[in-house]
């Protein structure tokens, strides 16, 4: 029976005490910000990461990790007898998942290279499955089955508190923008094959709030629901009327509520939440 070492990014917003007891390798991005750089989920904490974002004037640069990095570690497990599952945020917001390709395609190791289509918790629901089902014995192709199946009964929206990152990071026009902060408008996205997609703007967080639980009880009628989070950027509160939402329109009490990693506040801004949840 072969080992299978299950490799990802440090955006999955995944607590440390779950990747130690799975065994997962987590290969880190880095950002610059106010001309230092540090590795992502090592260097600094993503609330300590918010407060030196805050003081920016300039929106932090984030970089994946070089297809180096990744070829030390498929090498080393390749040594140590393993096959290798190597799943990463969605290609549509990093380069990551070529770098891991780059790697794999240079590595004599078995490396199988997954774009999750997701990030935040969303990537983390890929990730879990695969590692228990590593640890069970399960065959490389069983595991890619399952991982495909997560990924389609996957939802991931995002609502965005202030567009000034999305000015900076070039998703929406300055034009658009200014309009939008006269109106006080907060988007709505969802990734959708791995892409930024606009879904709704709203004027106000508790229009979110019921926009999204609305959303996520429609979704789940009749079906059974495996994991539900929220990653949050400084916004708490918002987080917990979801969360209020949720309970009172499904009765569902297991949400899972946390910081999201630095490089997708870099993408949003302060104060956004990623909403996310797997259901079939």
């Amino acid at each position: 029976m072969s080992k299978i070492k299950i490799v990802t990014d440090s955006t999955l917003d995944l607590d440390l005490s779950v990747i130690q007891r799975y065994g997962i390798e987590v290969v880190p991005l880095s950002f610059t910000i106010k001309g230092e750089t540090y590795l992502d989920q090592i260097d600094i904490t993503p609330k300590e990461f918010i407060q030196k974002m805050i003081q920016s004037d300039e929106l932090p640069k984030s970089s994946q990790p070089a297809a180096g990095e990744f070829l030390e570690r498929y090498n080393r497990f390749h040594e140590e007898g393993y096959e290798i599952i190597s799943i990463h945020m969605t290609g549509g917001m990093s380069g990551t998942v070529r770098s891991a390709q780059m790697a794999a395609d240079m590595s004599d190791a078995k490396v199988t290279v997954i774009d999750s289509e997701f990030t935040s918790k969303a990537l983390a629901y890929q990730v879990i499955e695969a590692a228990i089902m590593a640890e069970q014995g399960k065959t490389v192709e069983e595991i890619i089955s399952k991982i495909e199946e997560v990924k389609k009964n996957t939802k991931l929206f995002v609502a965005v508190d202030t567009l000034d990152n999305l000015v900076k990071g070039g998703r929406i026009g300055k034009g658009k923008a200014l309009i939008g902060s006269l109106l006080h408008i907060k988007p709505v996205a969802s990734l959708i094959d791995g892409n930024y997609t606009p879904v709704v703007n709203l004027r106000s967080q508790p229009q979110i709030a019921r926009y999204l639980a609305k959303q996520f009880a429609e979704d789940v009628k009749g079906k059974t629901i495996y994991k539900v989070g929220i990653a949050h950027a400084e916004n708490y509160k918002l987080a917990s009327q979801l969360k209020d939402l949720i309970h009172e329109l499904t009765g569902h009490e297991d949400v899972e509520i946390s910081y999201t990693s630095p490089i997708i506040s870099t993408h949003t801004g302060v104060g956004a939440i990623g909403f996310m949840y797997y259901f079939k």
